[in-house]
């Protein structure tokens, strides 16, 4: 993803978590590694990053995306195949695996590949040889995969829907890259970047973000993650002239939702009591929604058990008062 420039931007600890496992990692001789995150967080990105901080660096890193091939069409991407060996194979053909060798491949959205397929990855993790499609010799490589799923694989195979044995075998070593809503204010130090990236491709000199829109970003749950917040910045370069990013910027989508959150879990001055949302909210909407709500439930319920005492509360829900103090300020509650 080139919106990084090579490396993972950010200050918040759960990044420079993920930079030191990344570099751990790369200069291991695993051959398998597993990541896991949200849709535009960047897995494409770490799986880079692994490929080039290793001793690999020097050979292919080959990227394929499970999802965006059909299954009729990845054995033979994957694998190549001789001539003959079905319907419109006019010539041999060399697949991605041996185009990796000594290299690394990198299979995202893996959890698209169907059973059959995911057999024959699964002997090829564990012997390093694998056949072309009709061919009778095994072919012999030497390449690091590194798989990368936006859901929880576990799930998939309780759901019989992956394989078992491939996911312990992928599990051997995981990376999981946070939602940019739990990265505190990496979500400012990414909106500088960006914008100063911005500034050159389009000749312009927007200076900052105001008050009210750094609160805005900070709230804001962004479901699509960094790449949601290069987007949206992308946008308000090329349709708005003023030198400086104000709230009649941002989309309304998001403004609501920004309201909506907080006028929803925001106790009224002076009252022990706060509005929590029902049941019902935090059991409907995507996954996403679900989690927030819930997060709300908790802190609204510590805060007002400890009478909005902020240190009692995290003391309650086994958080630093730091941590709650920056979940508070996500969620627009208030506490003393």
């Amino acid at each position: 993803m080139a919106y990084y420039q090579g490396e993972l931007i950010g200050d918040h600890p759960s990044i420079q978590d993920v930079r030191r496992l990344i570099g751990r990692v790369a200069a291991s001789p695993t051959r398998t590694v597993l990541i896991y995150g949200e849709t535009g967080t960047g897995k494409g990105l770490v799986a880079r990053m692994l490929h080039e901080q290793s001793t690999r660096a020097r050979n292919e890193f080959v990227d394929v995306n499970c999802a965006a091939i059909p299954s009729s069409l990845l054995e033979s991407e994957l694998f190549g195949h001789e001539r003959g060996a079905f319907t419109g194979a006019t010539t041999k053909k060399a697949g991605l695996v041996e185009a990796a060798n000594r290299g690394t491949i990198f299979l995202d959205e893996i959890r698209e590949m169907d059973l059959m397929l995911q057999a024959k990855l699964l002997s090829l993790l564990d012997t390093q040889r694998f056949r072309r499609v009709g061919a009778v010799h095994p072919i012999e490589v030497d390449v690091r995969f590194i798989a990368a799923t936006n859901k929880i694989l576990l799930s998939e195979v309780s759901a019989g829907r992956f394989r078992e044995d491939l996911y312990y075998r992928l599990q051997v070593i995981s990376i999981n890259i946070p939602p940019l809503r739990e990265r505190g204010e990496d979500v400012l130090i990414l909106t500088e970047h960006f914008m100063r990236k911005l500034n050159a491709r389009y000749d312009r000199s927007i200076t900052g973000l105001s008050e009210e829109v750094e609160n805005i970003f900070r709230r804001y749950p962004w479901p699509g993650n960094v790449r949601e917040l290069e987007n949206l910045l992308e946008r308000i370069f090329i349709l708005e002239d003023e030198n400086r990013i104000v709230a009649r910027h941002i989309p309304d989508r998001i403004l609501r939702t920004v309201r909506a959150g907080t006028a929803r879990v925001a106790p009224p001055p002076g009252t022990a009591q706060p509005v929590l949302p029902s049941a019902e909210e935090a059991e409907c909407g995507d996954f996403h929604q679900a989690t927030v709500a819930f997060q709300r439930r908790l802190v609204v319920r510590a805060l007002a058990r400890a009478d909005g005492n902020v240190a009692q509360a995290a003391t309650a829900l086994g958080l630093s008062r730091h941590a709650l103090r920056h979940q508070m300020m996500k969620l627009g509650l208030q506490g003393s």
